[in-house]
């Protein structure tokens, strides 16, 4: 599979699917039994899979950051759109 193919492979997993790859590729290039050029594959995976996950944490952390609360504990819904509501 060619770096492109496998970049858009990863950009279709779920978080977790992503982090499982990722895991799976430290557990085998921890046991050392990995040729020098599978290695090198394993690294470029592996970095697109981090990426990937990076990018879907800030994308959660984001929609966290964005959503409040009000005083009952019910979210109130998006800041922006909580805040243009409000008298100042």
């Amino acid at each position: 599979m060619g770096q492109e193919q496998t970049a858009q492979a990863i950009e279709k997993m779920s978080y977790e699917e992503a982090l499982t790859a990722l895991e799976e590729i430290v557990r085998q290039m921890e046991a050392g039994k990995v040729k020098l050029d599978e290695a090198i594959d394993f690294y470029e995976r592996g970095m697109l899979l981090r990426a990937h996950c990076e990018k879907k944490l800030s994308a959660a952390r984001l929609k966290i950051d964005q959503i409040t609360t009000s005083l009952n504990g019910q979210a109130a819904g998006f800041t922006e759109a909580v805040m243009e509501g409000k008298d100042a």
